[in-house]
């Protein structure tokens, strides 16, 4: 005996089978929705994983010059290169005595000079009398 076959009508209100599709249909809604939930959070957990990766390999490698310079960098290293160039001269003039001076110290000294001068012409004048 056989309760169902292809021949076995199934009656049910239409209220109970509209409820049913209501139900399915907020089913799938619903798994949809988590699942898209989940891929997002999968996907910012792996981008986050190479960013820490690469932040990681960034900090071992930079300071060892193993990534390259900055342009920033290599501006400064031709400043003080500049630089050191300039302070060699400077001291090679110093030593050698041809040390440059500015305005205010050539007035100084041409003062000083001056002086010096009006001072000595009025002690060989003293030393006449």
């Amino acid at each position: 005996m056989t309760l169902l076959s292809d021949e076995t009508q199934v009656a049910m209100p239409l209220r109970n089978l509209l409820s049913l599709l209501s139900a399915v249909a907020i089913a799938v809604w619903a798994y949809s929705g988590i699942m898209e939930r989940l891929n997002t959070i999968e996907t910012s957990q792996m981008m986050m994983e190479q960013d820490v990766e690469r932040n990681s390999e960034f900090r071992v490698r930079w300071p060892r010059g193993e990534l390259g310079a900055l342009p920033a960098d290599a501006e400064q290293f031709m400043l003080l290169e500049h630089l050191q160039g300039e302070v060699e001269k400077l001291t090679r003039k110093v030593e050698g005595g041809e040390a440059p001076f500015d305005q205010q110290q050539e007035l100084t000294l041409q003062w000083h000079s001056q002086r010096l001068q009006q001072l000595e012409e009025k002690l060989e004048a003293f030393q006449r009398r």
